[in-house]
């Protein structure tokens, strides 16, 4: 039996407290986790698989929407845990997840720590410090725009640059459903772009916003936000 589960972790960075939803699709004969987390999270995800009755060495593959700390930063650490489990990411944010070429958010995030207020400036060094510690890890599998994978009856494969390069989304017609990731966020139950002042591209962003509202699929899952229904 295909199911799709999400799950609901409460992280926190600088007192600043981050709810976020990593989703699992299980099937016969895979569990794919994707998204999984913060930088130090791999105790929190592994709880809350367990609280799903999944136990983590079920995991066969995860695949990571993109390169931002809160949804690759206990890849690796999975990965060392778990060495069975693949990776998938798309082809363009790859590199990025393998630590061959420098976080796009981190070179972002260095470049605003010139520009921040005295008041900010530590909480900036510490954000940066952050993004450095994130383990790069390679990825098995490279992802292209509409590729279909066989998990859960079919799962294709949705380019939604904007927010990152590569940023990818999930779709999956047996259940009527996209896994958007950071594509969209969800504020108050009204979507929206995920942290717009940082998109690496805002207008690709609103492009791929507009391209997941007006697909058929009836639910959004929001790795930021949870479930918007149309």
């Amino acid at each position: 039996m295909n199911k799709l589960i999400i799950l609901k972790l409460d992280m926190s960075y600088g007192g600043i407290r981050d709810e976020i939803h990593p989703v699992v699709l299980k099937d016969d004969t895979s569990c794919v986790l994707v998204d999984c987390g913060y930088v130090g999270s791999l105790g929190a995800i592994e709880e809350a698989l367990l609280q799903n009755d999944i136990l983590p060495d079920q995991i066969t593959h995860i695949i990571l929407t993109h390169q931002d700390h809160d949804h690759i930063g206990a890849a690796a650490a999975y990965r060392r845990k778990y060495p069975k489990v693949q990776l998938l990411a798309s082809a363009e944010e790859a590199p990025y997840i393998a630590g061959t070429y420098k976080s796009l958010r981190l070179e972002q995030a260095e470049q605003l720590q010139k520009v921040l207020p005295d008041e900010m400036q530590e909480f900036g060094k510490e954000f940066c410090n952050l993004l450095k510690s994130v383990e790069p890890v390679l990825i098995d599998q490279l992802l292209l725009d509409g590729e279909k994978l066989s998990f859960c009856g079919g799962c294709k494969v949705l380019l939604t640059p904007g927010h990152t390069p590569g940023h990818i989304s999930l779709y999956l017609p047996e259940m009527n459903t996209i896994i958007a990731g950071d594509a969209i966020a969800l504020e108050d139950g009204k979507p929206v772009i995920a942290n717009p002042q940082f998109a690496l591209d805002i207008d690709k962003a609103n492009e791929s916003m507009k391209r997941l509202l007006n697909h058929p699929a009836k639910q959004i899952i929001c790795y930021h936000g949870g479930i918007f229904t149309k």
